[in-house]
């Protein structure tokens, strides 16, 4: 802002602001800082060090899990919503990809595979060393991840051996260190290398665990009852995406003498298995734009 004309003479040659604020007009940042993740160098490899954090106050658990969706319809448009399965809920998106699957046709199974729900695992973290972003260190923030590191937690607390102890790694005092390593690899992203540490204190003082344990991100209202549709209201967007009834397809012969295949939930995917979506050139709806970002994460 000038307020001399000397002033307006010299921001009037500032051509690349202006250039800079038209390309920004009209676009908004979807970006959730509350969440944090491992920033990926050119190769696709990255490496962090974080510790896993007990139950916010006044929750019980360390983590909630989520289901959601992310796919894209005959149409172009994309199909980004949270799955009313996480809170026990029916789904019309997933009755119809089991009607899909039992049909035991090849080609609708292939499409059931590709609508299938995602699973996210959503915790507190503690950043204890982030090289590519330093200024993260020592700061709490939300983590997303998926089965690959969930198993990783599992194995850390119910070793399968007996010469393994078992270590809760949530736990402030007797928990570990988690060394994250990402390797890309066919493409994908593989946390095959990350680690827990051998246990230790995150603080010697119980004074910074506990300033720590209050700066958590609050859990349960990421999955609660508001951050689902209802049933007809994702049954109507569904058909609105795929182009058609929920109820019926036109590659599904109703009348198919087929054996029973697995359950749907067999092939289920886990976030870190498929493909990053910020890669994706993608076409998004204006209503589904303020929750992409929380529902794809990275």
């Amino acid at each position: 802002m000038a307020n001399s004309f000397s002033q307006m003479r010299k921001q009037s040659s500032n051509l690349k602001s202006l250039q800079d604020k038209i390309k920004s007009q009209g676009k908004k940042d979807y970006t959730d800082n509350r969440y944090w993740s491992a920033e990926q160098d050119k190769a696709g490899n990255a490496s962090a060090v974080i510790r896993f954090l007990p139950a916010p106050q006044n929750e019980e658990d360390p983590y909630v899990k989520l289901y959601s969706f992310g796919f894209k319809g005959p149409n172009g448009k994309w199909f980004i919503e949270n799955c009313p399965s996480t809170i026990g809920k029916d789904c019309p998106v997933l009755e119809a990809n089991n009607k899909l699957w039992d049909s035991g046709i090849d080609s609708n199974k292939d499409l059931a595979r590709k609508r299938k729900r995602k699973l996210s695992y959503h915790a507190n973290v503690l950043v204890v060393k982030d090289p590519a972003n330093p200024e993260n260190e020592g700061k709490v923030f939300l983590f997303k991840f998926g089965q690959k590191i969930f198993e990783k937690i599992e194995s850390a607390m119910v070793p399968k051996f007996e010469d393994e102890a078992p270590v809760n790694v949530f736990d402030p005092w007797e928990g570990a260190n988690f060394k994250l390593r990402i390797v890309k690899k066919e493409g994908y992203a593989n946390y095959d290398l990350s680690v827990f540490d051998s246990p230790s204190p995150i603080s010697d003082k119980d004074e910074e665990i506990e300033e720590i344990w209050k700066a958590q991100h609050a859990l349960q209202p990421l999955i609660a009852e508001d951050q689902f549709k209802s049933y007809d209201d994702l049954k109507k967007k569904f058909e609105r995406i795929i182009g058609e009834s929920a109820d019926a397809s036109s590659t599904i012969e109703d009348d198919l003498d087929t054996e029973e295949g697995p359950s749907l939930e067999s092939v289920d995917e886990d976030t870190e298995s498929s493909e990053d979506f910020d890669d994706m050139d993608v076409d998004i709806d204006d209503d589904d734009l303020e929750d992409f970002k929380s529902l794809v994460g990275d």
